[in-house]
């Protein structure tokens, strides 16, 4: 049995706890990962999937335009509550955290000789067998994505909004709700692409859109400078608010690095041969990725909380005025860069339903069944974003019910199955120290971004 260190606590929750993961450590440790009884991913791919042929720099800019999202705007709103110290430690341990799932999703991605993982519910599968994989897997991922597309529906329509009002100074105003309805109805059309190589121009646009509002962003806070009497004190409220909304920061995170949801959907359009399989150009494509991250990420995040300190808002893009024609042509990059997040997050959910209706109901594949089954998905997320524009909120609950296991631990767990590492070795503490705390932010963000929802729910103004 393994022998995990467990500190002596009167506390009957933590020593509950401890039962629980040296029960968990003992599962990983003893039990092998079944064998795949999913006919291989390879099949499914060649009869309806993407062809082959993506080159490494496209892993760089789906991955750039999956991860590189609305969540960056919202950092330096995260790093009022956590502070300095807490902020900074977090930011760079998420950034390490995440590089490091994320190459572990690559090498797993053809762990089993011949046979290819396309989908992050096919290599569930494999490690946890064909039913309990499938139940692990597929619901943390479908939160992710469409979580992430009720999310961009949000952030696009209030950046459309905030652009046309800095154009257009005397143009008549209109209901944000009617703005949402606009940047949704262009996805109408686009989701009409049939697969991730159809959308890389598109994708390439958000890629570069993103390092660019990021820049602005974090450009402009340094020539405003710090507002007066800026403060780095945490905000005054109760210990228990407080608690929550820190909390919540957690979650705004982890949605900030989210890009492990699709990764292996991005990896399956890499040519791949024993000699040179998918996974060296994949994981060249996803440093390069990593690196835009943290161009964009830090700047905005310590450079937007050292401009406006506990008052930023939670879009640091708000809180900048001047100069007006480049906040508003930052929102306008924010726009094009969520429009091409929301399709490299749909698609995945689009085979995985056109699959379903084809396998289950017999529905016959085509045009047809493609324009029902993505014309009605847009428009459930559209309703959805129209009806809760509660950006920072959103971002805090779906950053911990979804992001945090997708991108943390899940990989890690997966890695632990697969390959065994030797216990109490450097991999074996690493894997098991992102179990630890990617439990907690899930925990920990969920619960109070929830919670922040039904604090702040009062002032919420529905279809606004």
């Amino acid at each position: 049995l393994v022998q995990i260190p467990v500190l002596v606590c009167s506390n009957k929750l933590t020593h509950s706890l401890s039962l629980f993961l040296i029960s968990f450590a003992n599962m990983v440790s003893s039990s092998p990962p079944p064998a795949p009884k999913e006919v291989p991913s390879d099949d499914k791919w060649a009869e309806d999937g993407p062809p082959r042929e993506a080159k490494w720099w496209y892993s760089t800019f789906h991955t750039v335009t999956a991860m590189v999202g609305a969540g960056v705007l919202s950092l330096p709103y995260a790093m009022a509550y956590l502070g300095w110290g807490p902020g900074t430690v977090v930011m760079i341990l998420s950034w390490c955290i995440t590089l490091n799932t994320m190459w572990q999703m690559i090498q797993l991605h053809e762990c089993v000789p011949g046979v290819r993982f396309d989908r992050y519910k096919d290599l569930g599968k494999h490690v946890f067998g064909p039913k309990l994989g499938a139940w692990i897997v597929l619901p943390q991922q479908l939160i992710v994505q469409v979580g992430c597309d009720i999310v961009y529906m949000v952030t696009g329509g209030k950046c459309l909004m905030k652009f046309m009002e800095i154009a257009c100074t005397n143009c008549t105003r209109i209901r944000q709700s009617y703005w949402i309805c606009i940047f949704g109805a262009i996805h109408f059309f686009l989701s009409q692409l049939p697969n991730f190589n159809a959308v890389s121009g598109v994708s390439l646009a958000a890629a570069i859109m993103s390092l660019s509002y990021s820049t602005i962003a974090w450009v402009g806070c340094v020539g405003k400078g710090r507002v007066p009497n800026v403060s780095y004190a945490y905000k005054a409220t109760s210990p228990v608010d407080y608690m929550f909304r820190v909390f919540n920061a957690l979650g705004q995170v982890s949605f900030a690095y989210a890009g492990h949801a699709v990764v292996l959907e991005i990896q399956a359009t890499i040519p791949s041969t024993p000699e040179k399989p998918s996974k060296v150009p994949m994981w060249k494509g996803a440093v390069w990725a990593y690196f835009v991250n943290a161009l964009c990420y830090f700047p905005v995040a310590f450079i937007g909380y050292w401009a406006f300190g506990q008052d930023v808002d939670d879009n640091v893009l708000v809180g900048l005025e001047r100069p007006s024609w480049l906040i508003a042509a930052a929102n306008l990059m924010v726009v094009v860069h969520v429009i091409g997040s929301y399709q490299v997050y749909a698609m995945p959910v689009f085979d995985l339903m056109e699959q379903k209706l084809v396998k289950t109901w017999n529905f016959p594949p085509g045009v047809l069944l493609r324009f029902i089954v993505r014309t009605t998905y847009v428009a459930f997320t559209l309703f959805l974003g129209v009806t809760f524009p509660f950006f920072g909120d959103l971002l805090g609950f779906f950053g911990g019910f979804g992001f945090a296991p997708t991108s943390y631990f899940l990989p890690s767990i997966m890695w632990l199955k697969v390959k065994k590492p030797r216990r109490f070795s450097t991999s074996w503490w690493i894997n098991w120290a992102c179990i630890f705390i990617g439990v907690f932010i899930m925990i920990a963000s969920t619960v109070g971004g929830l919670r922040n929802i039904v604090a702040d729910s009062s002032s919420y103004e529905f279809y606004s």
